[in-house]
C-alpha cells in the first residue's frame, strides 16, 4: 500500500517502524531500514534478518528484477492470508470435536467413578443388584480410581513429550515430515498440497518467472512428503520433455482433468494466468468445503455416541430400580 502511494521501500519501512509497537517488530524493521539505507535491495535486507521465509525472499527478488515489486508484494500478501485462513479453518475443525470428545470422556468417567458406586450402595441396602453392565463399569471405575496416580503420571509424561515436540524445532519438523510422508498425499491433505502448489505456481508466474522456474519454486513451498514431491518432480520432467503445462500438471496428478482442460483453453487464448488464478480459487473453495463437510459429520457423530453411552449407563442403573419400585408397588 505504501509503495502504491509513491513511497520508496526504505521510506515505507520507516513508516512501518514508527507504526509498530512490539519490540521484536521494531527490531526487524530497524534491521531492514539499516540495510536498505546502505543501498542493498529489499530482498537482501529481508534475507539478512533471518526471519522471513525463503519463498518470500525469492519472490521479492524476482519482482525486483522484473520491475513488478508492488504486484509481487500484493500477491504475497494474499498468499499468506490464504495460508492463515486455511490453517485457522483446519485448527477450528479439529478443536471443537476434540473439546466435545474430552467432555464426553469426563462425563462418562464421573458416572462410572462417582455415580455408580452410590447406586450400588442403594441396591445393596434394598437387597438387589445392579445390571451386569453397570457392575462391570463400576469395577472399571474402581480400577481407574486406584490407578489415578499412575494415570496422572502417564498423562504428565505425554504432555511433556508433546511440549518437547512443539518447542524443539528439529523434533517438530521430523514428526511433521513423518506425518506428511504417511498422510500428506491422501484425502484432504493431498488436496491441500495441490491447492498450495497451484496457487504458488500462479503467484510465481504472475511475478514474471518462466514456467520451469515457477514450478521449482512452487514445489519448494508446497512440498513436504515423498509422494507430493515426486508429483512435482514428475511435472517438471514432463514439462522439460516438451509437454504443455496443463498436460504436465494433469499427468502428474496435480490437476484434475477438468482443471487441466480449463488451463489448456486459457493457454490457447493467451490467458493462462487468469485460468490458473481461477483454478486456484476453485481448489481453495473445494478444500474449505471438504473441511466443513468433515466437521459437519464429526460433530453429530460425537453427540450421538456420547448420548448412547451415557444413556446406556443410566438405563443399566435405572432399570433395576424401576423393577424394585414395581415390586414394592
Amino acid at each position: 500500500m505504501l509503495l502504491d502511494a509513491g513511497l520508496t521501500v526504505s521510506d515505507s519501512i520507516q513508516v512501518l517502524q514508527d507504526d509498530k509497537t512490539g519490540s521484536e517488530s521494531k527490531e526487524i524493521t530497524r534491521s531492514l531500514y539499516d540495510t536498505l539505507i546502505l543501498g542493498d535491495p529489499f530482498s537482501v535486507a529481508l534475507e539478512k534478518t533471518g526471519v522471513f521465509p525463503d519463498y518470500m525472499i525469492h519472490m521479492i527478488e524476482v519482482g525486483e528484477k522484473t520491475g513488478r515489486l508492488t504486484q509481487t508484494l500484493s500477491a504475497l500478501s494474499e498468499h499468506y492470508e490464504r495460508q492463515t485462513r486455511l490453517a485457522l479453518a483446519i485448527k477450528n475443525s479439529v478443536l471443537y470435536p476434540a473439546i466435545l470428545l474430552l467432555l464426553m470422556i469426563v462425563v462418562v468417567v464421573i458416572l462410572i467413578v462417582q455415580v455408580l458406586p452410590i447406586f450400588n450402595d442403594i441396591y445393596a441396602r434394598l437387597g438387589a443388584q445392579m445390571d451386569p453392565l453397570a457392575d462391570r463399569l463400576m469395577q472399571f471405575g474402581g480400577w481407574l480410581s486406584n490407578a489415578a496416580a499412575g494415570i496422572a503420571v502417564v498423562f504428565a509424561i505425554i504432555f511433556a513429550l508433546l511440549l518437547v515436540m512443539w518447542l524443539v524445532a528439529p523434533v517438530r519438523k521430523g514428526i511433521a515430515r513423518a506425518f506428511s510422508d504417511r498422510w500428506g498425499s491422501k484425502g484432504i491433505f493431498g488436496r491441500i498440497a495441490s491447492s498450495r502448489f497451484v496457487y504458488a505456481l500462479t503467484l510465481a508466474m504472475a511475478s514474471g518467472m518462466d514456467t520451469a522456474d515457477s514450478i521449482d519454486i512452487a514445489a519448494k513451498v508446497s512440498g513436504g512428503s515423498r509422494v507430493v514431491d515426486e508429483k512435482h518432480k514428475t511435472c517438471a520432467e514432463l514439462l522439460k520433455s516438451g509437454n504443455t503445462l496443463s498436460e504436465s500438471l494433469s499427468a502428474a496428478g496435480i490437476l484434475s482433468a477438468q482443471d487441466a482442460k480449463m488451463l489448456s483453453i486459457g493457454s490457447i487464448s493467451g490467458r493462462a494466468d487468469m485460468a490458473m488464478a481461477e483454478i486456484s480459487r476453485r481448489n481453495d473453495i473445494s478444500v474449505r468445503d471438504s473441511i466443513d463437510r468433515i466437521v459437519a459429520g464429526v460433530e453429530p457423530t460425537l453427540v450421538i455416541l456420547s448420548s448412547v453411552v451415557v444413556g446406556a449407563i443410566l438405563l443399566s442403573v435405572m432399570l433395576p430400580l424401576m423393577g424394585i419400585m414395581t415390586a414394592i408397588g
